[in-house]
């Protein structure tokens, strides 16, 4: 049992550090670290958002998902 502990503690772990670095790519109003990678580079704002930032929005909400999911996991696992 201690070997699947260690392995859902671990992948929590994983799932954590992804959301926190998911949350950190979305652009704010003055920007953001997506705009390191391109994701400010839209001179009108008009078309609405773009396929990158859905894609993102969509792996944000997957990923948050799966860490929540985890996070019951371990309560059940480690009580």
């Amino acid at each position: 049992m201690a070997v699947v502990e260690a392995i859902a503690i671990v992948f929590h772990v994983i799932l954590s550090l992804a959301v926190v670095a998911l949350i950190l790519l979305h652009s704010g109003k003055g920007g953001g670290l997506s705009d390191v990678f391109g994701g400010g580079m839209s001179t009108s704002n008009l078309g609405g958002s773009t396929v990158v930032e859905r894609n993102l929005d969509r792996l944000t909400v997957i990923v948050g998902v799966l860490f929540g999911l985890s996070t019951f996991g371990l309560t059940f696992l480690l009580s």
